[in-house]
């Protein structure tokens, strides 16, 4: 008999719980273990559903409760079997603290562990966290992070700019902290399009598809889990951002056409591994050629 392979580094996620639908964890968790990886979930609030369906009742985890959480993660035993973190929404500033302490830790254990960060603080409507989290995930966490995923919007406040061009968001992302940074929402090229920009110390890339109207929820939240299981894989970064952003555009264009107000993936497991969406892929100019200029 074969010898089985070892298991992947397993994959801490922070992020919201919905009961209905596929949002926060809930769509970070999928698409992780769909891919093969080990996930290690950790809930900072609890709703029904997403809030934009109507209002529900909302249970936000306790500063004490959820560092005590983070105070057993740092002690397991298993700790050592962590390869990667990823947080997103959080319910109150203190957690931004406790996670800060818990990726601080792991990375003293293993200095490669990737941090990914995506700051789930608001969109083009302005932010929908209180402000002290957002400045909290600003301050305490994005300094630590290895790869940030913000959207436009969240770029632009967390940048303190208004981003009106792929050159803008290139400056700001740059100036983010984290060496890889994917934004969402980036400006098309393509009329029609909508678009993910990356940027790194090697790469400027913009990964553009037809925009879908109306989409669910979730969709940053997907993109993050599925760009960060291939960096893990040891794709290319453009290889990663290729087929994470044909995964998610073809999960949206999915489940719109079902008429679904949720995100399908567990329809849709085929389109996390083997994506057959085009995706049109661009090499724009890294800011750091700008300046040498």
């Amino acid at each position: 008999m074969p010898e089985m392979p070892s298991l992947p580094g397993a994959v801490i996620v922070i992020s919201s719980h919905v009961v209905r639908g596929k949002v926060g964890n809930r769509a970070v968790v999928f698409a992780l273990e769909t891919l093969g990886h080990p996930v290690w979930a950790l809930p900072t609030v609890i709703l029904p559903w997403h809030p934009g369906h109507g209002r529900s009742t909302r249970v936000t985890i306790s500063d004490q409760d959820f560092g005590s959480v983070i105070d057993d993660l740092m002690a397991a035993p298993w700790a050592g079997e962590v390869r990667a973190v990823l947080s997103g929404y959080l319910g109150s500033a203190g957690q931004a603290e406790s996670v800060a302490r818990l990726v601080t830790a792991l990375k003293e254990r293993n200095p490669k562990l990737i941090y990914a960060c995506d700051p789930v603080i608001g969109d083009a409507g302005g932010l929908y966290v209180p402000e002290v989290t957002a400045v909290a995930i600003r301050d305490r966490l994005l300094p630590l992070a290895n790869l940030a995923t913000p959207n436009r919007y969240e770029l632009a406040w967390l940048a303190g700019a208004t981003l009106e061009t792929n050159t803008a968001i290139l400056d700001a992302a740059l100036g983010l902290g984290p060496a890889r940074v994917l934004v969402t929402s980036a400006v098309p090229m393509m009329s029609g399009g909508t678009g993910n920009l990356f940027l790194s110390g090697n790469h400027a890339l913009l990964a553009e598809h037809r925009l879908v109207e109306n989409p669910p929820n979730g969709t940053g939240d997907l993109l993050a889990a599925v760009f960060l299981a291939r960096i893990l894989e040891g794709l290319s970064e453009e290889r990663a951002l290729q087929m994470a952003t044909a995964s998610v555009f073809e999960i949206i264009a999915r489940s719109v056409k079902r008429g679904a107000d949720e995100l399908t993936i567990e329809q849709d497991a085929s389109s996390l591994s083997t994506p057959m969406a085009m995706v049109q892929m661009r090499r724009l100019v890294h800011p750091n050629q700008m300046r040498r200029k």
